[in-house]
């Protein structure tokens, strides 16, 4: 099967970003069956769009009937609904109230860099810099709701969202990989 990146650094990448995504995407199903749906429903919603967005990876990686601006396109609206729904609207209990500000802001800022880098035609003159940004800033949003945790008390839900935290910045991370490989070949 034809793969659409040839160098080892990209197709690492891509694997980082699958079996990371692999993985946290099975322990947030396994948690969703253990606690029931009725508790955990809004993690299989964001679960969907997770699942969605790994398979882009795959089909794009493989060159598989997705073309660069489908990628673009439905791979940037999953992740931004992911933003909306579990860091703007239903934004997660947090121990400070500025905590809770500085991830809603950079959430917010991080919806808006995703809208201006990739949902324009012209995403491909971006520099290397434009595009990290992105991953940079969801994984500062992870690793305040990491601090978080740490700083609440423990219970049976921690080490599942110790996981959840990180399946987004694990698949921005393999959503700007591709971009960036794809903007050098313009």
């Amino acid at each position: 099967m034809k793969t659409r990146f040839k160098t080892n650094a990209k197709i690492i990448d891509i694997l980082i970003t699958a079996i990371g995504g692999t993985l946290s995407i099975g322990i947030m199903l396994y948690a969703i069956f253990h606690f029931g749906l009725r508790e955990t429903w809004p993690e299989l919603v964001l679960n969907i769009f997770y699942i969605a967005c790994l398979v882009m990876i795959w089909m794009y990686f493989f060159k598989y009937r997705i073309t660069t601006h489908q990628f673009n396109y439905w791979c940037t609206l999953s992740v931004g609904m992911t933003v909306l729904l579990r860091d703007i609207l239903f934004p997660p209990p947090l121990a400070f109230y500025s905590l809770h500000l500085i991830c809603l802001t950079l959430s917010v800022l991080l919806l808006c860099t995703l809208t201006f880098f990739y949902a324009r035609k012209d995403w491909q003159s971006y520099t290397k810099t434009n595009l990290w940004t992105i991953c940079i800033i969801d994984m500062i949003i992870a690793a305040l709701y990491n601090y978080d945790i740490f700083i609440e008390t423990s219970d049976e839900y921690t080490d599942y969202l110790m996981w959840e935290i990180w399946i987004r910045p694990t698949i921005t991370y393999g959503l700007v990989a591709c971009f960036v490989e794809e903007r050098k070949r313009q």
